[in-house]
């Protein structure tokens, strides 16, 4: 990250996305194998048996084969994936722009230049606000948009951004940022603005 950096630029904030993504992932790393050690138990000790008539013992090893294949698929083709594109992604905040950097063998970069926004818009679903999370976009004329999806803490990441942009040299280039926030869920539909 260091050689990226333009002289005179400082780093503020390096984040991931809300790790809420990985609820459902990280609950069937725990239950799968679980769950498949107690099949094959159940298995082995005549349950499929008693269970499916004309089942031979002969087929236990083939069924408790097929358990471990099961568990080691939702472990390896499931879980890991997510954990992978969710660890991949970066959120970077420096003193003179915003970066998103994501992939792991395709590096995808995108960033907006902090002097060229014009408008900040912050958006919480109902959950995002009890995890504190949201998601930000930061348009611009000429650069286009940038949104940052579940960013952690995001009131913080707003307050840095929106400090970062009125430190910056009036050079002309810097827009008249505004700021908006939009919270949605039952019975919220309430939006704010903020000038900077």
């Amino acid at each position: 990250m260091r050689k990226d950096l333009v002289a005179g630029e400082q780093v503020i904030v390096v984040t991931r996305p809300q790790p809420r993504s990985l609820a459902v992932p990280a609950l069937l790393f725990i239950l799968a194998p679980a769950l498949a050690a107690f099949a094959s138990a159940w298995t082995l000790r005549g349950g499929a048996a008693s269970v499916i008539p004309g089942f031979s013992e002969d087929w236990n090893g083939w069924l408790v084969a097929g358990y471990l294949v099961l568990a080691g698929w939702i472990l390896l083709g499931f879980c890991l994936p997510r954990l992978i594109r969710w660890n991949s992604i970066r959120y970077i905040l420096t003193s003179l722009r915003v970066m998103r950097r994501d992939g792991l063998v395709r590096r995808r970069d995108r960033q907006i230049s902090l002097g060229a926004v014009s408008n900040v818009l912050l958006s919480q679903s109902l959950v995002q606000r009890g995890l504190r999370s949201g998601t930000i976009s930061l348009e611009s004329g000429h650069e286009g948009s940038l949104t940052l999806v579940d960013v952690p803490e995001v009131a913080k990441f707003r307050e840095f951004a929106m400090e970062a942009m009125s430190k910056l040299p009036d050079g002309g280039t810097r827009g008249t940022a505004q700021q908006h926030a939009v919270v949605h869920g039952p019975g919220m539909n309430s939006e704010r603005r903020w000038r900077a």
